[in-house]
């Protein structure tokens, strides 16, 4: 197939925000593929080359000036082919071959196809085609049920591969597709609840558990062989040696644990950046903060999966095996739960996940049964500057550049966010921006006089990103305060007012 032809999908994709109008137009192009096309053309419309990241940024891609072509000729295969050979060259002269091999590739590609190539490389491909949406049209260009397309896209983690299984092999093939250890599963994943309250209202009976601030992991054990992965399925054995001691001493022939691994420093939780910090660490010394892992759930022992099975039992399950635990209360008792959720703020942690007690484990899914409850903080800070959107938000300026005002005179740049906003929303602060526009470098346009907007945020960070030392967490725009003056922001000192300050007793006990 033609790469003009999957570009033209892609731009069908983005204009639309009908979610089945997406499917629809992602299945029509998949049933259009010979089968060694597949695999390539799902990571590609996914914004994901399943060669994984290229490293290739706008720096080396800005040095061509090449003019394209008027008429499409690429494939889809040579562009997956290119991909491979870009992520093999490394070392001494690797810079001038990747430019050499990218310009042999941009002066054969349309307008269209080059900026597609070149959005992709960098990891800029927002176009709304994500994992969901892409299941539904494997779903429709197989015939195969769109719950079984989503059970096995979460065992095998390769949504890839799944598509083509599924046009090749259809129902036999999938439902072949099984939980295997030493292979990463997507994890289950939550949604949120105001308070404990409504969750409980929902839920009926359920695990209150600390929603400890770290990096979960995924633990798989197959005899004396351990990996260790991401919530991203990346593999990081390598990294954590000691959780990979913790694994092997368990008198287990094969195990698959969900947990958390975070960063303890005094019986007290670390900030979230210095456990990932620690955690990234490729090689060297162990980081300032000893890094422990707790675990809440077993999705397999010695040859039996139990990930159909409700938590209540895999919970039975995970305590037998004796390992760190993250404190956990079942109740259907709102003051019970309270308190669960008073316990784990004391201790410095996000707040507590409410789990229904019967649930099962539906990997990869953002489902209702987990709940998670954080205190969510509210900043009315200043918009300094905006970017000019990429995908469905071209045309309009999306990513906010957000400042607190300092009480001494001016702003301090605290964070960005492209969240939260709606269309209206787009193009309405569009206009404001751009009758404010001050200055313009490249794709960011400067405003005098700032605009006043609310922001909802999980919470701050420490960070030398930006001048204040501080950086906004999961931040969202609430609304625009027209009602407010920008003198009437909040200051660098209340955000820097929300740093995590931890406890005596954060970290959870082991039992």
């Amino acid at each position: 197939m033609l790469l003009f032809e999957l570009v033209q999908t892609s731009a069908t994709v983005a204009s639309t925000r009908s979610r089945s109008a997406k499917a629809a137009a992602l299945a029509t192009l998949l049933g259009q593929l010979t089968p060694d096309e597949v695999e390539p053309a799902v990571a590609l419309l996914t914004g994901r080359p399943r060669q994984g990241k290229i490293g290739v940024g706008w720096g080396l891609l800005r040095s061509i000036d090449h003019p394209p072509v008027a008429s499409p000729s690429l494939e889809v295969l040579e562009l997956d082919a290119a991909i491979s050979s870009l992520q093999s060259l490394a070392g001494t002269g690797s810079r001038t071959a990747r430019l050499e091999l990218l310009e042999r590739l941009i002066t054969r590609a349309t307008p269209a196809e080059a900026d597609f190539i070149r959005r992709l490389l960098v990891g800029d491909l927002r176009q709304g085609a994500q994992e969901g949406v892409m299941a539904e049209a494997v779903s429709k260009a197989s015939g195969v049920d769109l719950v079984a397309v989503r059970r096995a896209v979460m065992l095998a983690g390769d949504l890839p591969q799944v598509a083509s299984i599924a046009l090749t092999n259809g129902e036999t093939g999938v439902s072949a597709i099984g939980l295997e250890v030493l292979r990463p599963i997507l994890p289950m994943l939550a949604s949120s609840s105001e308070d404990v309250a409504s969750a409980l209202g929902d839920l009926g009976t359920c695990a209150v558990e600390w929603k400890l601030d770290g990096a979960r992991i995924q633990a798989h054990r197959a005899g004396d062989e351990v990996r260790l992965y991401t919530r991203n399925l990346n593999d990081v054995t390598a990294r954590l040696p000691a959780v990979v001691d913790v694994l092997r001493e368990l008198d287990v022939d094969q195990v698959v644990l969900d947990g958390e691994v975070l960063g303890v420093t005094e019986d007290a939780p670390d900030p979230f950046q210095d456990t990932m910090s620690s955690f990234g660490r490729r090689t060297g010394p162990p980081g300032p903060a000893s890094l422990g892992v707790w675990f809440f759930d077993c999705l397999h022992l010695d040859g039996h999966d139990l990930l159909d099975r409700p938590l209540v039992e895999r919970s039975a399950v995970l305590d037998r095996l004796a390992l760190a635990r993250v404190p956990s209360t079942v109740t259907d008792d709102v003051g019970a739960a309270v308190a669960v959720q008073t316990q784990a703020l004391a201790a410095g942690h996000e707040g507590v996940m409410v789990k229904a007690a019967s649930s099962a484990y539906e990997a990869g899914r953002r489902g209702a049964a987990w709940r998670k409850v954080k205190p969510v903080h509210t900043l009315d800070l200043v918009v300094l500057a905006a970017e000019w959107g990429s995908g469905r938000r071209r045309g309009w300026l999306s990513n906010l550049h957000l400042g607190a005002r300092d009480p001494e005179g001016g702003y301090v740049m605290v964070g960005k966010t492209f969240k939260g906003l709606t269309d209206a929303l787009l193009e309405w602060q569009t206009g404001e921006i751009l009758a404010r526009e001050s200055a313009r470098h490249g794709h960011v346009v400067e405003i005098v006089p700032p605009l006043v907007v609310e922001i909802a945020l999980d919470g701050v960070q420490a960070s030398t990103r930006y001048p204040g030392g501080v950086a906004l967490r999961f931040a969202r725009v609430r609304r625009y305060r027209g009602d407010k003056d920008p003198h009437e922001a909040d200051t660098i000192d209340a955000v820097r007012a929300l740093l995590p300050r931890g406890g005596r007793s954060g970290a959870p006990a082991a039992r």
